[in-house]
């Protein structure tokens, strides 16, 4: 029953279920809850706790999105596909070296890019 209980809803607690378990009659600590789970290979974890984001940071990021609001689906292919050259780096093993590069206007301002060379990750 506590292994069936966990699989449909992995985020219970132990102190969950030694309530459920307690309102249904049977006296249970955490730690037996723990040992049959463990035999069945559910290990306990915390939840990464993800930072709030903070007045300043909602602001930066409206005020950017309105700042981009009317900008060209291509301009944001060519921010996607660096982006992805920045995460990934240009290796053998990457479809980059076969997928088409964009082609940039080198009299829009906005077109130049950054290089990936010379970051933590890139070749």
């Amino acid at each position: 029953m506590i292994t069936r209980t966990v699989s449909k809803n992995p985020r219970t607690t132990q102190g969950d279920l030694v309530n459920d378990l307690q309102r249904a009659g049977t006296k249970v600590t955490k730690a037996t809850i723990s040992n049959p789970l463990r035999r069945q290979g559910l290990k306990s974890c915390s939840a990464r706790r993800v930072p709030l984001l903070k007045p300043v940071h909602v602001q930066a990021r409206l005020k950017f999105a309105r700042e981009h609001l009317d900008d060209p689906e291509e301009d944001w292919e060519n921010v996607i596909w660096v982006f992805w050259l920045l995460v990934h780096g240009r290796s053998k093993d990457t479809p980059s070296t076969n997928a088409k590069k964009p082609q940039l206007d080198p009299g829009d301002p906005s077109a130049n890019v950054p290089e990936a060379s010379g970051v933590e990750g890139g070749s």
